[in-house]
């Protein structure tokens, strides 16, 4: 119980941190299980490095409706 009261603080905010990490990555999978995705080209995917990879082509989309 000694090494408790001695390290309340850090436990304490070791606590609020691990709290914060975990809402920070449930909503990351919630977000993209919506669809929203953490794409930095703002959905402008002509000017984007990464197009067509972030976002998927229209055949994808066609596929994953059918699935549904």
């Amino acid at each position: 119980m000694f090494l408790v009261n001695l390290n309340a603080g850090t436990i304490g905010v070791s606590i609020i941190l691990i709290l914060i990490v975990g809402l920070v990555v449930y909503k990351m999978i919630k977000d993209k299980k919506s669809g929203k995705g953490s794409c930095s080209c703002g959905g402008n995917c002509s000017c984007c490095g990464m197009a067509g990879s972030c976002h998927g082509t229209g055949n994808d989309l066609n596929k994953e409706q059918k699935h549904q």
